[in-house]
């Protein structure tokens, strides 16, 4: 069973700050982890769909979710969807089972009228919200029964297609950097970047 206190403090450490958003993550993600009988990503083994954006509050919540699953960018195997909504589909790739995840409407709505999100409404950086008002989110967050604040849906099948690794590369033609072949272009007959491509178009 996944515990998500065991990665609180390297949560910590890999996010940077005290935030409730990264701490919501490790639960969410341990969660899902649990109703899918996984262990924590290696490979490829889970793929996460993540429907947070860019421009939002709490958006430190991904950061929970990478290190608690082992879904990460450098890997590949977790992609945003930009629905600015606080929830995530975690996919067993080998048993192509899936599950997703949200935050409780009425929870996130009242974590969105707290104390620590007044502060950073006002512009004050999330590590100089002082402790007496974030310590308390973060134990909460960290202590609550999940039913209080995660919706988890009922296992369901999720037919995976897995993609192969690129291992060749070429050089661009026009500014002799080596690129993987599959993002190289033909561009007025050189093989070029993608960045090459968009000054010679």
């Amino acid at each position: 069973m996944m515990q998500a206190k065991d990665y609180f403090e390297v949560g910590l450490k890999f996010h940077g700050h005290k935030c409730p958003a990264m701490p919501l993550g490790l639960r969410a993600g341990a969660a899902a982890m649990n109703a899918l009988s996984v262990e924590r990503s290696e490979d490829k083994e889970l793929v996460m769909l993540v429907e947070t954006g860019n421009d939002h509050a709490a958006g430190c919540f991904v950061d929970g979710l990478m290190t608690v699953t082992g879904c990460t960018y450098g890997k590949s195997n977790i992609q945003k969807l930009y629905y600015g909504k606080m929830a995530f589909t975690l996919i067993d790739t080998k048993k192509e089972k899936a599950v997703r995840v949200q935050l409780k409407t009425e929870f996130f709505g009242k974590m969105l009228q707290s104390p620590f999100v007044q502060q950073r409404k006002q512009g004050v950086p999330p590590q100089d919200v002082p402790a007496n008002i974030t310590d308390p989110l973060l134990e909460g967050v960290m202590n609550r029964a999940e039913e209080e604040f995660l919706v988890i849906s009922p296992v369901f099948d999720y037919k995976f297609e897995k993609g192969k690794g690129i291992f060749d590369t070429d050089l661009c033609e026009a500014c002799g950097e080596r690129v993987f072949v599959h993002k190289l272009q033909n561009v007025k007959g050189k093989k070029v970047c993608i960045p090459c491509a968009e000054k010679l178009q």
